[in-house]
Order: structure tokens, then sequence, then C-alpha cells
């Protein structure tokens, strides 16, 4: 019966939640610092445990959700980092898939590998792809490869040898010679990380764990020693890609595995809000001050992926760093409050360059020069200059004016107005072609789904990206502006570990493989009760599976209890129906291949008590009228304000209106009502 703290940190704004003993929620916002974040996180959480009265005795466990991992990949930011690989396997990394993520662009440029050629060195050993040993390891000629690595500045080595998923002894050894050639060397193995086929895939994650290994140890260090200082007395958890959070302690050893640890908390938080009204198919949309995250939610879970790739060039499969991680499959793009607007061969271009917090955008008055799409927001009426972020930041309106016609309207020859709606129309067009990805691309009409807009610039652009998708629905969470930090509290903890073994179903040795799954559930189950978790550990099994001669593969459930062949025989039934769901047919006379089988561990969630309308709505929650520019009233346009705080459950809203709160501002255009539910939430119905 303590307190529980989360807090996220996003491009420009870091998010923070407080949750009482009782499960009552108190939030807020802070600028991010850089180049440490960490400061920005201390002194937010010190202020809003000072403003609850709560001493840092008192809480019991905080959890943390950082693109600190992904920021150091995309910004090239390690050095010293090194590979070691089986001789002949030096150009994995470069030759990759040997396919061109566009087919006619004759000047296609590929991602640079993460370690150049010079820091990849080679060892004589060789494992066949049955496991057995075909070239045993030259251990003299592998202290002379690691011998030499460290004398060219290397200082964290990931090793990853040919088949190593099926038979480590080769790199553990290497392990061994490294730490007695090196001591100071930082080691990643693969059969670690990443115990799983394809060799281009199982080196480029073994590569991203090592390289982002050094930043990530030493900023949690950092971190839980300033929070151990203050008296807080707990584990320092950390929200994972999968969407369950792991101790820091186990982020050290598996740094992959957070990537993208603040935006799972906002796609997991979406699908409780999905819940929470009746609405299981949704689409998850977080726009921050920097990125605009998307995911498909199905049935109330959302969608995942175990081929995750970072930093794709404009969103094309195949063009970034592939991963072997179990993630929640978001869609990311350059599209926030503070992306950066400017005329660019006679037209609008936003992003994907951002402002972040530093400088900013023009309007918040930090030097900023460049215009932003907050700017244009503000230019046209959506924003209050008064109450930004619940009044903590007071925004420049003139300011903002001055540097969209400067940069965008004069150069274009346009009102300042129109020059202001342009940028937030195409911001809008950028992000629904994202959203077209994570629906019609993955086989779902988004006019059969439910928006869930969130985030600190969500709420403004989400109904705009609603009317022009066709979705009927949209759910305005209260407290969009920190739904990410809510989300970290609601998680579950959670471990996944996979192992490939390539066998016919039909040909299995079901004893063999009850054995392999001990062990998976042995080694999930210690890191989860690592954390402290009390009561029982769900193992949830899958497998993914393909017809024999086929390069991809399908997951399919794996049932619990005893396999044996009944077992066996319901897995290829699901897969079955899971081939003709995605592909509209199946062959149940074709053989099939198992691949690769996974495990996850999962603790029990925390109860998470999301506050309730207060208000009798006696007053109505009209708090004013503004003037805001809507294309559909030809510009301006007296438009009603309400205070979120005010609404009443069952109170209705018409479009065009602006409803404000303390972490965001949501946006109602014409055409579009909205009811409030109990929780505070908006139910916007948009016209079709």
């Amino acid at each position: 019966m303590s307190y529980r703290i989360g807090f996220d940190v996003g491009g420009t704004f870091t998010d923070f939640v407080l949750q009482s003993p009782a499960g009552e929620l108190t939030t807020a916002k802070r600028l991010t610092t850089y180049p440490d974040p960490s400061e920005a996180c201390l002194a937010g959480l010190d202020a809003l445990l000072a403003a609850a009265g709560v001493a840092w005795s008192d809480v019991a466990q905080a959890v943390h959700g950082t693109t600190l991992g992904s920021n150091v990949v995309i910004e090239r930011k390690a050095r010293g980092v090194g590979l070691l690989t089986t001789r002949g396997f030096r150009d994995v990394l470069l030759i990759g898939r040997e396919k061109r993520y566009q087919v006619y662009d004759l000047q296609i440029e590929k991602p640079r590998p993460l370690v150049p050629r010079r820091l990849i060195g080679e060892v004589t050993e060789r494992v066949l792809a049955d496991g057995s040993v075909r070239t045993p390891l030259d251990e003299a000629d592998a202290r002379r490869a690691i011998r030499a690595l460290v004398e060219s500045g290397v200082t964290t080595l990931a090793i990853c040898l040919l088949h190593a998923y099926l038979n480590p002894q080769h790199e553990k050894r290497l392990a061994a010679l490294a730490a007695a050639e090196a001591p100071h060397l930082t080691v990643t193995l693969s059969h670690e990380v990443s115990p799983t086929f394809r060799e281009y895939e199982r080196t480029s994650t073994t590569v991203v764990n090592a390289y982002v290994m050094t930043a990530v140890r030493d900023y949690l260090r950092g971190l839980g020693a300033a929070l151990g200082g203050r008296g807080y007395r707990g584990r320092l958890f950390v929200m994972q890609s999968s969407g369950g959070v792991a101790t820091a302690d186990a982020m050290e050893r598996y740094p992959v595995r957070m990537i993208e640890s603040g935006p799972a908390a906002g796609a997991l938080m979406a699908a409780a809000y999905g819940e929470l009204t009746g609405h299981r198919d949704l689409i998850a949309f977080d726009m921050g001050g920097t990125t605009a995250k998307l995911a498909l939610v199905e049935n109330g879970r959302p969608y995942t992926t175990t081929a995750f790739e970072l930093h794709r060039v404009h969103g094309a499969a195949g063009s970034g760093l592939p991963m072997n991680i179990q993630a929640i499959d978001l869609v990311e793009i350059g599209a926030g409050g503070g992306s950066i607007a400017r005329a660019h061969l006679g037209v609008i271009a936003v992003g994907p360059e951002s402002a972040s917090s530093v400088p900013g955008p023009v309007c918040y008055g930090r030097g900023g020069i460049e215009p932003t799409v907050t700017d244009a927001d503000l230019v046209l009426g959506y924003l209050n200059a008064d109450y930004f972020a619940g009044g903590s930041l007071r925004l420049d309106r003139d300011g903002a004016r001055r540097a969209i016609a400067t940069r965008v309207a004069q150069p274009l020859g346009l009102a300042v107005e129109d020059a202001a709606w342009g940028v937030h129309a195409i911001v809008n067009t950028n992000m629904e072609l994202a959203t077209r990805v994570v629906s019609i691309e993955r086989g779902r009409d988004p006019r059969d789904l439910t928006f869930v807009a969130f985030g600190g610039s969500g709420p403004v652009h989400g109904c705009r990206l609603a009317q022009a998708l066709g979705i009927p629905r949209v759910i305005l969470p209260a407290a969009a502006g920190v739904t990410a930090a809510i989300g970290l509290l609601a998680a579950e903890v959670k471990f996944d570990v996979a192992r490939t073994w390539v066998r016919r179903l039909d040909a299995l040795d079901p004893a063999a493989l009850t054995t392999m799954y001990d062990e998976m559930a042995a080694q999930a189950a210690a890191v989860v009760r690592g954390a402290a978790v009390a009561g029982n550990v769900t193992l949830a099994r899958s497998l993914d599976a393909r017809y024999v001669g086929q390069g991809y593969e399908l997951t399919v459930p794996v049932p619990a209890g005893r396999l044996d062949a009944a077992a066996l025989a319901r897995i290829r039934a699901a897969f079955d129906e899971i081939y003709a769901a995605r592909y509209g047919y199946a062959n149940p006379m074709e053989p099939v291949e198992t691949v690769t089988w996974k495990l996850a561990a999962v603790g029990g969630a925390p109860r998470v008590a999301l506050a309730k309308a207060a208000s009798d709505g006696r007053d109505g929650g009209l708090k004013g009228r503004r003037r805001a520019w809507f294309p559909e009233t030809r510009g301006w346009t007296e438009c009603a304000v309400y205070d979120r705080y005010a609404l009443a459950p069952g109170a209705r809203l018409d479009g065009p209106a602006i409803v404000e709160e303390r972490e965001s501002t949501s946006v109602l255009p014409p055409g579009t009502s909205a009811t409030v539910d109990e929780y505070a939430n908006l139910i916007v119905e948009v016209a079709r």
C-alpha cells in the first residue's frame, strides 16, 4: 500500500505520474533536458512528490520509459564497439539481405553498419547447422583477434558466431578468452541476446545490444543512484519494447529490448482505454513534441512483431536496422509538435527535423527561429497561449506568427493563416500515410476501427486524421498528454525468450520439446521473480511456423500443459486457421515446419484506478470563447472553449469546439460531436 511513480522521457517533454495507495493518479509535464535527460526526470519527480506531500521513502516502485537506446543508435553516438565473428562472415552486416528497399532508386543509400569493417575481427571455428562442430575454435587465433581489436580502441565487443544459437560453446569460450586478454571489455554474446537463426538479423541484434550497452548501463546506474540518494529504496524498472517491464539490472544486460521503451507504454494504455470504452479493435496514435507513433490493437492486444526494424528510411520495409526482439509493432515518423515547417520547392514541407525542447518551437521563447507545428496550431487559435502545459509555459503568439510569415507564408505568397493551416494539413497528411501502414497494409480497414489519440499534440490533430481516413469514432483520453507515463504503471513484469529449432512438425520429439520449454521457462521466470514479483508467474508459449519450403513464418499459439501428439495436432490446426485468415486459403495436406519456439513469463499487472469525472455539470464546463481557424467555415470562427475538469459525464459537445486541460488540448472540428464518459474521456463521433 505504497506510492508508485512512472516517468517517460520524450524528445520534447518528460511526463510524470504518481499513483497513490488507493490507485489515484497525479500527473505533471516538464521540458526534456539535453544532453542528460535524467536532469528533467529527477527535477520533475522531486516537484511532483513535493506537491503531493509524499516522501521518497514512501515510494515502492519507479517505472521508467526512455528512447535513450534508439537515440544512441540513430545518432551514431557510441564509440569503441567491435564485432568478432566466424572467419568468412566479416561482411554480414554490410551485405545484409542483398535487397534494395526501393527497387528503382538508383541513388539508394543503405544505412551504414554500426560497426566499421576495421573493427570486425574473424576467428577460425565452424559449427554446422545441426549444432555439430566441424572446425574447433583456434584459441591462439582468437587471442590474436581479441588483442588486435583492443589495440584498435574496442571497449565493447559483440560476439556472433555461425549457428551459435544451436551450440554456443565457442561463444562461451571466446567470452572467457576476452576476459583473460582484456578484463575491461564489455562483452555481448549472440546466443544470450538472440538465440535464433538468420545470421544477418542475429548479428544485427547482437551488435545493437553491444552498441547501446555502455550508454544504457551508465544512464540507468546513474539514475538509480540518484533515486537512492533521495531516499528511494525500491528497484528501478524499465519498460521494454514488448510492452512489459523489467528491472534496470536486466536491461543493463539486454538493452536492445528497451529500444522502443516509452512508445510501447502508450500503445498498452490505448488498448486499456479501448477495453474501458468497449472498443477492442483500434489504432493507437501518440503524437508528442518530436515524433508520432502509431500501432494497431486487435482484440484488445497491441500488434507485435519479432522482426523489429529501427530507423527505417521513409518507413520503407528493409531499410532499417533489423532486430530479433519481441516488440509492439510501431510505425514512427518525424511528425510532432516540434516538427519544423519550411517552404521547399514551392510547397510547404514539415519535418522530420524537430526543434525538440532546445531551442523548441518559436512560441516557447527559448531561442528557436524555425516555425513548427506547435507554432501553426497556436496561430490557428487551437492552443491557449496562457494555459499551455497547465500554464507552466507561456507561449509567444506574435513570435510564432512572425516566424510562419517569414519562413513559410512570404516565400509562397500566402496569407499567414493559410500558411499555418497548410502546415497543420501537411503534417496530418504525413501521419495519415503512416496510419494506412498500420491498418490497410495489415489487412484492416480503418473505417472498421476506433482511433485513440493521445500525447501532447495527438488530441489537436486526431479528429482531422479520423475524418481523412473515414474512421467513425475517436477516443480522446483524459490526461492524454501523459498517457504513456500512465501506461508504465499499468504494464506487467514480463520477459521473453526464444529458441530456433527447425523441424517438421510431424517429426518432432515431444519429450525433447518439453525439455527445451522447461529450460526456457526457468530462464524467463527467474528474471520475472528477480523483479520481486509476488504471486503466480504466467507462462505464454508460441511458435513461428511455415509450410516446408517457405521463407517466412506465422506465429501460432502453443497450448499450455503437456506437449504430446494431441498438442502437436492442435498446433497444426491453429496454423492452418491463422494461415487461412492471413492469405485466404490453407492446405492441410502440406507439411508444416517449425522454426522458432517462444515463451513469455508474465507477472501480474498492477491495478491503476483512472480518475472519474468529478463535475456535476452545473456550469456546463464552458470557460469562454476564442477565435479559431477552420476551412469549413472559411476562416475565423468564434469557438466554444471548455474546461476538461468541469465537464460532467454524459455532456455533449458539438464541433467546432476546443477542450483544454493541463496536459493537452483537444480540438473538435466542424462535423464532429463528443460525449463525455464517466472517466472524463471524450468519445467523438465523426461524420462520414
